[in-house]
């Protein structure tokens, strides 16, 4: 608790410098989340881990408080979260094609990684690029099941140092949420979102968790040594979407017409898919995993552009669902 009130005090001493005029007491509260009393004894830690805050009182004799000496400050860097959110923004702008917006990010990146001390820098960078790998599939668009966000808060810190969790989770066939202790890998976000992790008390096998279905998540402090021969992308890559059975993994094969075998070349539907063109324009795309439902989801949106060659339980699966008057493909 101590710790966590430290780094609200050095976060609380950022804003009164950061800044024009400071920070008032409603601020703060709205900030932290807090009520006004509480808002007002970090202040008062502030004002005395900080002598050289000032204060002053505008019209509606409101008061503020500006931190003008920001030597403290400038020794603590960019953390890796930060730096980890701001590459996640230059992502997105590259993926919206603002490219201008990308080079002004990228320059605020290398500047504000310029006045760290080179060590200090790498290893901001080190980490912020394990979160992102962490991470899996992030900030994918489109509709997603919403998780707490404490929740997510506490398995991204286990990820990162790392620590085994202790989940209340409850399965597809369990009446409540029963408590297990996990050690985290990684996440896949999509419409569903999971944590990867290994089962203890299940023979430590890897498995995915649903997160919408985790009650709760702690910390439990005792770290592990991770799999050095887990490899996110590769686990990933089992599955077309982010659901996966043993027993659908299977291999797959869609012939997508000519007239749609130019929009269909445009896609990645899988890591280690293998494209064909046929004589005829069309395009035979080939892989393996596993996902059925997810990718009769997809198949939906071609209408009858496209024809399920393999396997047999899937092409049953969409047989009905092929419609001639999807006028837009994907």
């Amino acid at each position: 608790m101590a710790f966590e009130k430290a780094l609200d005090l050095m976060r609380l001493a950022e804003m009164a410098a950061a800044r024009h005029k400071g920070v008032c007491l409603v601020e703060v509260s709205a900030e932290f989340g807090v009520n006004l009393r509480t808002a007002q004894r970090m202040i008062r830690g502030l004002e005395d881990a900080f002598p050289s805050v000032e204060f002053s009182t505008d019209q509606d004799r409101r008061r503020w408080w500006k931190l003008n000496d920001t030597r403290v400050l400038g020794m603590l860097g960019i953390r890796d979260s930060e730096l980890a959110a701001l590459d996640m923004s230059i992502r997105r702008a590259e993926r919206e094609g603002a490219a201008k917006d990308v080079s002004t990010l990228i320059s605020l990146r290398d500047r504000l990684l310029a006045t760290m001390p080179s060590s200090h820098a790498r290893r901001a960078e080190v980490d912020a690029g394990a979160m992102l790998e962490a991470q899996g599939y992030a900030c994918r668009p489109g509709p997603r099941v919403q998780v707490e966000p404490n929740i997510l808060g506490a398995i991204a810190v286990a990820i990162k140092a790392p620590f085994s969790l202790t989940i209340a989770y409850r399965g597809a066939n369990d009446g409540a949420a029963q408590d297990r202790v996990v050690e985290p890998y990684g996440m896949l976000l999509g419409i569903r979102q999971y944590l990867i992790a290994r089962d203890i008390g299940n023979g430590r096998a890897f498995r995915r968790f649903r997160l919408d279905r985790i009650a709760s998540a702690k910390i439990t402090g005792q770290s592990f040594a991770r799999d050095p021969d887990f490899d996110l992308d590769t686990y990933a890559a089992q599955s077309f979407g982010s659901y996966h059975s043993d027993v659908e993994h299977k291999p797959v094969i869609w012939r997508f017409a000519p007239s749609a075998a130019a929009a269909a070349r445009e896609f990645a539907f899988h890591p280690n898919q293998v494209v064909t063109e046929e004589p005829d324009g069309a395009l035979r795309v080939a892989f393996t995993a596993s996902g059925w439902v997810e990718m009769a989801w997809h198949l939906y949106q071609w209408g009858d552009q496209v024809e399920v060659i393999a396997p047999a339980e899937l092409r049953d699966l969409v047989r009905g669902h092929r419609r001639g008057d999807v006028g837009v493909l994907p």
